[in-house]
């Protein structure tokens, strides 16, 4: 199996590099900076590097990069910097789904592509009746005003839900949504669940990085795992 992974470069996404790597995948990376990206990775003899800003490839070499890949996994996010909250691209997330999905369509595969976007719990699923309470409302919504990324996310996410759908014969998608991202060295207990358990803002869990990887890896890999939550966004928290 073959995985194109963006955002490898991140805090979590070259954690989901080595989750599948460990599990005798080939990878492909895009990287706008490769000195960013672990050596061992970078050098790993399954791993294929390929120097550019995503949103600067052309539309037929998103193509050709996507063509012999059974998943996509986005780890992308926007850098906690004041030009990377602020500045552009201020929809990194949203335009790379929308172009790697696209891609993916050109190519018009005979088999269906996995598309895995990593978001956050703050961004609800508006499939379904989510509860979320009044003060939580407003904070989002001050949130939406004052900080793009958090809107970038919503965009991305819905794109799926409502531009690729449930029933498409090229794509099927799940938006995994950890709570507060912490770091941990070793994979451990985690639960997955359909609509957050606890609120983002006011009573917001842990979700190590790892875990993280570990479960985007499981949805890509394990059958069982993707079919269960294909077209959902579950939400990780790490067992208390």
């Amino acid at each position: 199996m073959t995985i194109l992974v963006v955002g490898a470069s991140g805090a979590t996404g070259r954690l989901l590099v080595e989750q599948l790597l460990d599990r005798g995948q080939n990878v492909k990376v895009i990287l706008r900076t490769p000195e960013n990206f672990p050596e061992h990775l970078r050098k790993h003899k399954n791993v294929t590097v390929i120097h550019a800003s995503i949103l600067d490839l052309s539309d037929n070499e998103m193509m050709q990069h996507v063509k012999d890949c059974n998943a996509v996994a986005s780890c992308l996010g926007h850098n906690l910097s004041f030009k990377g909250i602020y500045g552009n691209p201020r929809r990194l997330v949203t335009d790379a789904t929308k172009r790697l999905c696209n891609a993916i369509k050109a190519n018009n595969s005979e088999s269906s592509t996995k598309f895995i976007l990593m978001n956050t719990t703050g961004n609800s699923n508006r499939d379904l009746d989510e509860e979320i309470s009044f003060g939580q409302k407003c904070v989002i919504g001050i949130l939406r005003l004052l900080l793009p990324p958090h809107v970038d996310n919503e965009m991305a996410a819905d794109y799926l839900r409502t531009e690729i759908g449930q029933v498409n014969d090229l794509i099927e998608w799940t938006v995994v949504r950890p709570d507060g991202l912490i770091d941990e060295d070793k994979v451990t207990d985690y639960e997955v669940h359909r609509s957050p358990i606890r609120s983002a803002i006011f009573d917001s869990g842990q979700t190590s990085r790892i875990n993280v990887g570990h479960f985007m890896a499981d949805l890509i890999i394990e059958d069982e795992t993707w079919n269960k939550w294909k077209g959902q966004m579950p939400v990780l928290y790490n067992k208390e």
